[in-house]
């Protein structure tokens, strides 16, 4: 990779244990901020997924669903609550490396219609960027101009800045090594799509196993989904296994490595 600006979007999986409850993942996100901090990138934005501190809460109280009667709205509260204490955990690895980053909370920078970005102020985030600082963003349930709120995923807000920074790279650090010819989790047939352009992940799209865990934004169908928008764009995106040593390190510097390339052709 040249030194482009690089989204990096962090999957729930990756960095909390997601059959708990709220439970972080100390040891990967050391890790992996080791990793971030040794690929030494210079315009990184840092995007996180909800896991166990999100998902659970979100679903509890139907969040998904938008604003149908005010007992939805301690759920908001304490869905914003969880996902600013894991944001803090985040954000506290990274600074743990010497590294310098800045939790930036959507719900008071991002509205929402429908369940869509309807505006996004990133003029602090582009700043941030500038001073060298790493922005750090994450899975947040939001105010919704039609719906009352709407749970806005990690995966569109990197889709979103990978188009409104004119990023280069947006890399998806999941826990499978990418994307496959079926459910690697279930289908032990299943291979590893290498190198995919726009059009062959259209026809394959239906065919992706959405996650076997609890999930309010849809797994990987939903990952995918989102991010056909800043492909089509020219963002080039790569899967990769985050739960796995140096795979992301890798990503980072742009050497190969065991991963799914998408290219708009």
């Amino acid at each position: 990779m040249s030194e482009g600006t690089v989204i990096l979007k962090l999957g729930g999986s990756v960095i909390t244990f997601k059959h708990g409850f709220m439970e972080a993942n100390p040891s990967s996100l050391s890790r992996l901020a080791s990793e971030i901090h040794e690929a030494g990138r210079e315009k990184l934005v840092l995007v996180h997924g909800g896991g166990s501190f999100g998902h659970p809460l979100a679903f509890k109280y139907k969040l998904h669903e938008g604003f149908r009667d005010y007992g939805q709205l301690e759920g908001f509260s304490r869905v914003h609550l969880a996902m600013r204490k894991l944001n803090r955990i985040v954000v506290e690895s990274i600074l743990a490396q010497g590294l310098k980053a800045v939790g930036i909370q959507p719900s008071s920078c991002v509205i929402t219609r429908s369940g869509r970005i309807e505006r996004f102020e990133t003029t602090p985030l582009e700043k941030m960027l500038e001073l060298g600082i790493t922005p750090v963003l994450y899975g947040d349930v939001v105010p919704d101009l039609e719906r009352g709120f709407s749970i806005l995923s990690g995966d569109q807000i990197a889709s979103y800045l990978g188009i409104r920074l004119n990023a280069e790279w947006i890399i998806l650090g999941t826990d499978v090594d990418g994307l496959y010819t079926g459910d690697p989790k279930r289908d032990p047939e299943a291979k590893l799509l290498e190198k995919v352009t726009l059009d062959g992940l259209k026809r394959i799209i239906d065919e992706i196993g959405e996650s076997s865990t609890l999930d309010v934004t849809k797994g990987m169908y939903g990952k995918i989904m989102e991010l056909i928008p800043a492909i089509e764009k020219g963002v080039k995106v790569l899967i990769v296994n985050a739960k796995e040593r140096d795979r992301v390190l890798k990503a980072l510097r742009s050497e190969k490595v065991r991963g799914t390339l998408i290219l708009r052709s």
